[in-house]
């Protein structure tokens, strides 16, 4: 199992501390550095500069959003970020949710997998710099009837095959990105569910394209914070699982609300989301169990995030991505070498 690293987003306050934890990630050989997009700052912007500033690890986006660009703009952007870097860059893309989508894009967030699939095919064919056409549901490269001809790509990628990655939650997303994708990008994973709740939908995929697991990155992100007291440092992330359980979409629609009633928190979930909904954001804090917290994070002693990290590669994770947290820099960066102690303690490194 590797390791990895997610920055988050750009602009919360601690971008300068970011650049010395993937700094840090760089030295300690972390395998890959992500960051994030959602309606502030964009990934490629940020993995550019991340990139200048280290040597070794891998950059990439976690994700790219499919409604912020067309697909021949991620090709190209893709295309001169491997280049940039060297053979650094991993595209991670992701449909988004509705209210950014629909709300920020002006994109209609209708048919998310056939639009992905159509995405990922116009990308790919792009990659390949062959003239691109395609004729699809969701996008006609070029449009009929005008003045527009086939064009390929002009940058020369350092690899012909960039790995990508797709974000993925929902039972139909997760099989769909096995059959099409390089790799799964998952959230609130927990080790004792992950079986049931992602990888046998992916493993599915797998097998509808006529390929098995071997090669195919299983790379959660999971909060780690380290410390001795399991409880106050559960409280630390009751914010954040808050906002994704409880307001993260509409009522009908939060991906991760109902990730967290398939691992068995259905009666939570609903209150989470009414509270949050209501505009008591302590509240679903506050109703937000111990439990979930403690099962989808990295939390304690070094020891007990050995044992965390061992039952996330016992359960089929091949890139475990840490988001360390703390108040401070050191904290961060303790927190960041702390994964790395664990790694070696549980024998995975």
């Amino acid at each position: 199992m590797r390791l990895g690293i997610n920055l988050g987003y750009w602009g919360a306050g601690m971008d300068g501390d970011n650049l010395a934890v993937a700094q840090e990630a760089d030295r300690l050989g972390y395998d890959v550095c992500w960051a994030a997009e959602a309606y502030g700052s964009d990934a490629p912007t940020v993995l550019a500069w991340v990139a200048a500033k280290t040597e070794r690890i891998d950059v990439g986006s976690a994700i790219m959003q499919i409604p912020a660009r067309q697909p021949a703009m991620t090709a190209m952007t893709a295309a001169t970020l491997d280049s940039l870097t060297g053979g650094r860059f991993r595209l991670g893309l992701g449909v988004s949710g509705p209210q950014v989508s629909e709300g920020w894009y002006g994109v209609k967030f209708d048919k998310p997998l056939a639009r992905t699939r159509e995405y990922v095919e116009i990308v790919r064919k792009a990659m390949t710099r062959e003239r691109l056409s395609y004729d699809g549901e969701h996008w006609t490269l070029p449009l009929p009837g005008g003045p527009g001809k086939p064009i390929k790509l002009t940058v020369h990628p350092e690899r012909e095959h960039i790995p990508l990655y797709i974000a993925a939650i929902g039972p139909k997303n997760l099989e769909q990105t096995g059959e099409i994708a390089d790799g799964a990008l998952l959230i609130f994973p927990s080790a004792a569910h992950l079986e049931e709740t992602a990888l046998r939908h992916i493993r599915a995929g797998r097998e509808k394209a006529g390929l098995t697991m071997d090669g195919f990155d299983v790379c959660p992100t999971v909060p780690l914070a380290l410390g001795d007291d399991v409880d106050a440092l559960a409280d630390v992330f009751r914010p954040y699982t808050a906002l994704y359980v409880g307001g993260m979409g509409s009522r009908k629609q939060n991906f991760y609300n109902q990730l967290a009633q398939r691992m068995g928190y259905e009666k939570e979930a609903a209150e989470i989301q009414d509270k949050y909904l209501a505009g008591d954001k302590a509240g679903a804090a506050a109703a937000v169990p111990q439990s979930l917290i403690d099962q989808t994070s990295l939390l304690g002693s070094v020891e007990r995030i050995a044992e965390r990290m061992t039952a996330y590669a016992e359960a089929g994770v091949t890139t475990l991505t840490l988001a360390p947290a703390g108040f401070t820099l050191d904290e961060r960066l303790a927190a960041l070498r702390a994964g790395v102690e664990a790694m070696e303690r549980a024998g995975l490194a």
